[in-house]
């Protein structure tokens, strides 16, 4: 018996930072969505836990979030079984596309499936933030306002109609550092999230890109200038909006018309050796 589950690739369409807590963690507003570019998690019965990925850039050991997650929902669940986890990568590393936890995320759907636990996905979600605070809304993966640490997602009843292309520059980036960068005593660029909800529940496209930002872009393009090239020449190429996802370094630009976005993403071929033509799921 063999479980395979979607592990969708998210972007970020606002993404503001609000302040820290005294924990350390962020406080966060952002408006995610998922895309049709993902990777596949296989999941099968063990007498023990294992990971292993197609990927040379990955942890097969605790230190990958596949593995963490794993380990909280067995420990959670009261579980002694085990589970053979097999990651087969196709978003990019590193690159604020949230892969590694959308991968957690797969693993919690796949092993509550697995070990027929039968848990809700809100379930899933609130113990998925012990593993990072994009898993929450990865085990949903589907557009969504989410606020506090991570942990409260709010599913929009309707997904962006538009075209995406992704571009990656050749450069990963820590989200680590980025977030120990930011300095909210300084004054941080703030995304109108209002704007960007009612875009999406209206259906309207330049609604909600007049909304759109991401206040760790400055953070993360002040260590990687390539960012900002690549938000240029999309909008350039014809792009309605461009900005990076997440802690970057991966920048995306909104296209209404499919036309368009592949004109985009045959132009930034040219540039970026990584470019991914994609449309959000829901």
């Amino acid at each position: 018996m063999e479980i395979v589950q979607k592990a969708p690739a998210k972007i970020n369409l606002s993404l503001d930072a609000l302040y820290q807590h005294r924990d350390g963690a962020h406080e966060w507003e952002m408006v995610m969505t998922s895309v049709d570019l993902a990777d596949y998690v296989h999941i099968s019965p063990s007498s023990r836990l294992s990971v292993s990925t197609d990927s040379g850039f990955l942890p097969e050991d605790p230190r990958n979030l596949a593995y963490q997650a794993a380990l909280v929902l067995q420990r959670a669940a009261g579980v002694h079984q085990g589970a053979k986890i097999r990651l087969e990568k196709h978003i990019p590393v590193a690159a604020g596309l949230g892969g590694g936890s959308s991968d957690a995320a797969a693993v919690l759907r796949g092993l509550n499936q697995l070990w027929g636990l039968n848990w809700p996905l809100e379930r899933l979600a609130k113990i998925g933030l012990a593993v990072d605070s994009d898993v929450p809304y990865c085990v949903y993966s589907r557009t969504a306002l989410v606020t506090g640490k991570g942990e409260i997602v709010t599913p929009l009843d309707r997904r962006p109609d538009c075209w995406v292309v992704l571009a990656k520059p050749r450069v990963s980036v820590s989200t680590q550092s980025i977030l120990r960068a930011i300095d909210y005593e300084q004054t941080v660029p703030h995304p109108d999230t209002k704007k960007v909800v009612a875009g999406i529940k209206q259906g309207d496209l330049p609604l909600m890109i007049s909304g759109m930002a991401n206040s760790l872009q400055p953070v993360t393009a002040a260590k990687h200038p390539e960012i900002l090239a690549l938000q240029q020449r999309l909008v350039r190429f014809g792009a309605d909006h461009a900005q990076m996802s997440g802690s970057g370094p991966t920048v995306f630009g909104v296209c209404r018309k499919r036309s368009r976005a592949h004109r985009v993403y045959n132009s930034m071929k040219g540039f970026c050796r990584e470019v991914y033509l994609v449309r959000p799921l829901q």
